[in-house]
């Protein structure tokens, strides 16, 4: 389903991705973990084209991925963003739309899905992340765990192939993290392909099928779960996890 080589990404003058090579089967779930600043999100935006990078190719739920992709590509550029959905850390929700307006937005616009249809998978969606009675609700009357699940159920609106997930419990209370993590782990268990960047290491652990941890813009180490975080072999993981233990 991804298939990465070679990722070369700058910013700014500074090398942020130092030429990933990674590969992502169908129906995997990769929990990407590490310390701040080590390349996790900018790796994800290159995944859905939303940062070009600067050399290598990315081949992903059926797209090839070039650094010379710009104005000429938009419209393989808005396919490929259908197909590969990106969940924010910052949800990104339209304060003056419904939640249910939230999520049918983009196929009305983007897949031109007539008013009904798109409203009744909405209403379908809604139901799937436990939001079924708050399709009329805007999102200063939802909390931050339900905002999240709209904007999961957004995503999922597209029909992707692919999800992105950047952080998208870290700034939740207990409670509301642990009814996102339960949406996640459902999507998984359904075969959705997923990264999540994520600092939830019982999530990492019990959900991912592999896990990537993440430093300095390279994947320092990778493997399954029992392998990754039960015994790292890196000074990075070894270190991130022995810092999370004492939190």
């Amino acid at each position: 389903m991804i298939n990465i080589r070679g990722l070369h990404k700058s910013h700014r003058g500074r090398e942020v991705l130092h030429g990933i090579d990674a590969h992502v089967a169908r129906g995997e779930t990769i929990a990407i973990v590490g310390p701040s600043g080590g390349g996790k999100t900018t790796l994800l935006r290159c995944l859905n084209y939303l940062d070009p990078f600067q050399a290598g190719l990315v081949e992903i739920a059926g797209f090839t991925l070039r650094p010379d992709m710009g104005r000429t590509h938009r419209e393989e550029v808005r396919r490929l963003r259908c197909a590969v959905g990106i969940v924010f850390q910052e949800l990104n929700l339209f304060p003056h739309l419904t939640a249910a307006e939230n999520i049918t937005l983009a196929p009305r616009l983007v897949r031109g899905r007539t008013e009904q249809d798109a409203l009744a998978r909405a209403r379908s969606l809604l139901a799937r992340v436990g939001l079924a009675d708050h399709e009329s609700a805007y999102p200063h009357q939802l909390s931050g765990g339900q905002k999240q699940r709209v904007a999961i159920a957004r995503a999922l609106a597209q029909e992707p192939e692919v999800l992105l997930f950047d952080e998208p419990t870290s700034a939740l209370d207990p409670g509301w993290r642990d009814d996102v993590l339960e949406v996640i782990q459902s999507l998984s268990a359904d075969g959705m392909t997923m990264l999540v960047v994520t600092h939830e290491m019982h999530f990492a652990h019990d959900v991912a099928h592999r896990v990537w941890v993440m430093d300095g813009g390279r994947i320092v180490e990778e493997g399954a779960p029992s392998e990754v975080v039960d015994t790292p072999k890196s000074t990075v993981a070894k270190e991130f996890f022995r810092r999370l233990a004492l939190k």
